[in-house]
Parts: C-alpha cells; sequence; structure tokens
C-alpha cells in the first residue's frame, strides 16, 4: 500500500514541473486525493458494499471535482492533472501510466447494460475537455486531443483531434486526406459544360454550312434543325 502511495507522489513530480516538494503535492493535488479515494471505494464495490462505495466517491467528487465511479478499474501510476470536471464511468478500464486532464469524459453513449465504458491503454495522454464515449479500446501510446470527442475504437500510437474525433497520425506518419477537398466534382458545371460543348459543335457546324455555301434543300433542312434546337436550349 504505502510502496503504491509513494509511486503515485512520484508520478505527479514525472509528469508536473509545477510540483515543488513533497508536502505541496501531498496536501493540494486534487487528482492524487480523488485517485487514493478511489481506491477505498473500489475495494468496497468489489466487496458489494455498493452504497458505502458510492459514498465515498461522491465525498471525493465534492472535495475534488473529480468524479470517478467505484466500479471504474484504474491501473498504475495514473496522473490527473487539475482535475475539475473528470468524469469516469462505471465499467471504464485504463491502463498504466495514463494521463488525464480537467474536464475529460470518458462515459457511455446510451442506457445500456454490460460493458459501456471506453477501456483506455496503457501511455496514453487524454487532452483537456477531450470526451471518449462508447464501449471500445484507446490503444496503448495514443494522444487525445483537447475537446475531441472520440466515439469508436483507435489503434495504438494514433494522435486524435476533432469532434468527431480524426486520427491524423498514426505510428509517427500523419495521415492525409485520400480525397482532395479543393477538387471536388460538381454534376452541375459538368452538365452545362457538356451543354455548352455541344452547343459549340452546333454553331461550328452551321458555319461550315454557310461557307461552302451549300444552298441544297437538304443543307437549308439540316440549318433550320440545328437553329430549332438551339433556341430550345
Amino acid at each position: 500500500m504505502f510502496k503504491q502511495i509513494k509511486s503515485d507522489i512520484r508520478t505527479v513530480f514525472e509528469n508536473d514541473p509545477a510540483a515543488r516538494g513533497l508536502f505541496e503535492v501531498v496536501f493540494t493535488y486534487s487528482g492524487l486525493h480523488a485517485l487514493w479515494l478511489h481506491r477505498i471505494a473500489h475495494a468496497l464495490f468489489k466487496r458489494r458494499w455498493y452504497s458505502l462505495a458510492r459514498i465515498i466517491s461522491q465525498f471525493s467528487r465534492f472535495m475534488t471535482g473529480i468524479e470517478i465511479h467505484p466500479g471504474a478499474r484504474i491501473g498504475k501510476r495514473l496522473f490527473i492533472d487539475h482535475g475539475m470536471g473528470v468524469v469516469i464511468g462505471e465499467t471504464c478500464e485504463i491502463g498504466d501510466d495514463v494521463v488525464i486532464y480537467q474536464g475529460v469524459t470518458l462515459g457511455g453513449t446510451g442506457k445500456e447494460k454490460g460493458k459501456r465504458h471506453p477501456t483506455i491503454g496503457s501511455n496514453v495522454v487524454i487532452g483537456s475537455g477531450a470526451k471518449v464515449l462508447g464501449s471500445f479500446t484507446i490503444g496503448e501510446n495514443c494522444n487525445i486531443g483537447s475537446n475531441a470527442v472520440v466515439l469508436r475504437e483507435v489503434p495504438p500510437n494514433s494522435t486524435v483531434v476533432g469532434n468527431p474525433g480524426k486520427i491524423v497520425k498514426r505510428n509517427g506518419e500523419r495521415i492525409r486526406d485520400r480525397l482532395d477537398h479543393t477538387k471536388l466534382p460538381d454534376p452541375i458545371v459538368d452538365m452545362l459544360r457538356d451543354m455548352q460543348k455541344e452547343i459549340d459543335d452546333m454553331r461550328k457546324e452551321l458555319a461550315t454550312l454557310r461557307d461552302e455555301k451549300r444552298q441544297t434543300p437538304e443543307a437549308d433542312h439540316l440549318e433550320a434543325f440545328l437553329h430549332k434546337n438551339l433556341q430550345k436550349r
């Protein structure tokens, strides 16, 4: 137990350059307090002392602004920076060496039962305000950008940004869209271009007939026909 507490404190120093001393970290870091209280609540939850576990988690929420359901499973060396507004759901699973910033939600998308919250792999960083919603896995060594909304599985070694969340980097390489959004086809413009081409071809044909001065009945009939079609268009 004391070994785990020392590991938690060491994690704060490793992740927060603003941490100045042991006294300050132990007595002022709300993320650390929420984590310690969660461990107590989780132990009670596993023994089916659900009400007492919820009372402790609600007390933790009141004191720290961080809401962690007693049923959530959290790995080693979790660091919650600042922490206000963090919500972690009941069936959420978090791996080792994860960093979570303020305003993060690891929640569900509805009233379904069973596993309904995300599984977060080890060495994941989740930026402030990010929302990870649903029962899927965020792979190891991922970065979730601030205010991203992630609704589907993310492979390991990926960076996700935006709403809805989009993978922009994987295994150190940027992901580019195969579709060039500056060259999207426009069916209306294409149709007008085809019509203009037909008109130009018909005008050339009329000009050729006039130049040859073929005053035969057939030529006059064709010219009249082409002229009539041009007027319709």
